[in-house]
């Protein structure tokens, strides 16, 4: 109930046919709000990437939130860690999910062992600094104040302390969603993703405990872009699971605090887009959503087929090269009408070239090809390959990209072991290697490439960069392909 009139702030509270009863009176500026709130409970809330289970009442009440905030060392990225200023002790923080016209209790508490005092600003509270003002909470205390959810929506939190860009740029943030009456939809799993960025004085993927770099910050110079705090929160057995034919829903926040996310699924369509983190549908059928910094959206798709699909920010260095990458990992049976994966490998010489090998008459075989005694020799051919198939990752130097993509040259893992990397070249690999003593966590999905074409690629690999100058024959691979059992690891 609305009606104008000036007035003061007021809680009057009752019991009706045995049901606690609030009724909230906000007046000002003209303006009362009046709702009734119906009994009390305490919001359970998630780390990421998980989200508390949908809201089945259809009434607003009273909702106690506990929220902690603690300075914690963690790691940043393989061997690199960060003194990360939290929410809930991780980042992002933790998820709330409340429903409109519930009235919040916020109970803000600072860790004894802070350095810092801290507050919050939640983008969903229509006063003051978004609670920032009432909530300053110095260490080992804490702060309460209150705020009914008004608007709904999917909404950021942040510490707003000064200077707040960084306690932002520390790990401070999170994500708050309001639903509306009726609810969203149903879908079959939900998930929750925020990206950041990291300005650390070391570069991407140094080693050791990493300092912020204020100069880095104020340029707009991230060392680090990452989804939920950190490089492969997302990857190899973190993946987010689901099943082929299922409906994903993702809670997507942009904390910043510079970047704008060109939030993009490699490999599914965004059948619906919730843009800027509203309630009602803005777009379908999206290839890549824009999320502003202090922004958020809710995105929806369905999983197709099985297989792993990749999130970036399709800013793309940021994916490959500061580390905005995670994965859904979706099990379940192959549809080949809708994806048929790779049909047939051919290898090509180029329109310019293929008359001049072949004289124009019938083209032979692609085993009879790489034996010819034409000026293409199988090294070519190896070399070829690689450009075709590995260079994207691996480099045209073979060194890799730190911390993302292993290098080649020099790799303890290609030379110690010819069978192993016949075997990782046939099935691909994913999750924990370790090559020349530091940890990659990634994946390589098989290449899908003839024996012929494994045996070249790998003899080229192997004559460069000061590896080991071994050959590999298309008879090996085809024997380690034999075999039931993986090569040891």
């Amino acid at each position: 109930m609305k009606n104008r009139r000036f007035g003061i702030a007021g809680v009057m509270t009752g019991v009706i046919t045995g049901i606690a009863v609030v009724i909230i009176i906000i007046s000002g500026c003209g303006e009362t709000y009046s709702k009734k709130v119906r009994g009390e409970e305490y919001a359970k809330l998630t780390h990421a990437p998980l989200v508390p289970l949908p809201i089945t009442r259809n009434y607003p009440t009273k909702v106690i939130v506990n929220l902690e905030t603690k300075e914690i060392i963690r790691r940043l990225a393989d061997n690199a860690e960060y003194n990360f200023w939290t929410f809930g002790g991780d980042v992002p923080g933790k998820f709330i999910r409340i429903r409109v016209g519930d009235m919040v209790e916020f109970h803000l508490s600072n860790d004894p062992d802070s350095k810092m005092p801290h507050n919050i600003d939640l983008h969903a509270v229509s006063g003051p600094g978004g609670g920032a003002t009432s909530s300053f909470t110095a260490p080992g205390h804490t702060s309460i104040f209150s705020f009914t959810a008004m608007n709904p929506g999917l909404f950021v939190y942040h510490c707003a302390t000064s200077p707040v860009a960084l306690h932002i740029a520390n790990g401070m943030y999170g994500l708050i969603l309001v639903e509306p009456e009726e609810g969203l939809p149903p879908v079959d799993r939900e998930y929750y993703i925020m990206q950041s960025e990291f300005y650390t004085e070391g570069k991407f993927g140094e080693s050791g405990l990493q300092t912020f770099s204020q100069d880095k910050a104020v340029d707009e110079r991230p060392s680090y872009v990452v989804f939920n705090g950190s490089v492969g929160s997302l990857t190899g057995d973190r993946a987010l699971p689901c099943k082929a034919g299922e409906t994903i829903r993702l809670f997507v926040g942009n904390a910043g605090p510079n970047l704008t996310s060109s939030f993009h699924v490699i490999g599914t369509v965004f059948d619906k887009v919730y843009g800027e983190g509203g309630t009602k549908v803005t777009q379908t059928n999206v290839q890549t959503t824009l999320i502003p910094a202090g922004g958020s959206a809710i995105v929806e798709f369905k999983i197709r087929v099985p297989g792993t699909y990749t999130i970036v920010d399709h800013s793309i260095f940021r994916a490959f090269n500061k580390g905005a990458i995670a994965t859904i990992k979706a099990e379940g049976k192959e549809d080949l009408a809708i994806y048929s994966g790779k049909q047939k490998d051919e290898i090509y010489y180029g329109s310019d070239t293929k008359e001049e090998l072949w004289g124009g008459v019938q083209e032979p075989s692609a085993t009879t090809k790489t034996n010819s005694s034409s000026n293409v020799s199988p090294a070519d051919f190896g070399k070829t390959i690689f450009m075709q198939t590995c260079i994207p990752c691996h480099q045209p130097d073979g060194k890799g990209i730190a911390m993302v993509f292993p290098p080649l040259a020099g790799s303890d893992f290609l030379n110690q072991n010819k069978e192993r990397a016949i075997e990782t070249v046939i099935n691909g690999r994913q999750g924990a290697t370790i090559v020349n003593g530091k940890n990659y966590n990634g994946i390589m999905p098989p290449p899908n490439l003839t024996e012929e074409q494994i045996a070249e690629v790998l003899t080229f690999v192997y004559s460069q960069w000061g590896n080991s100058g071994q050959k590999v024959t298309a008879d090996e691979v085809r024997k380690i392909k034999s075999k039931k059992t993986t090569v040891s690891k």
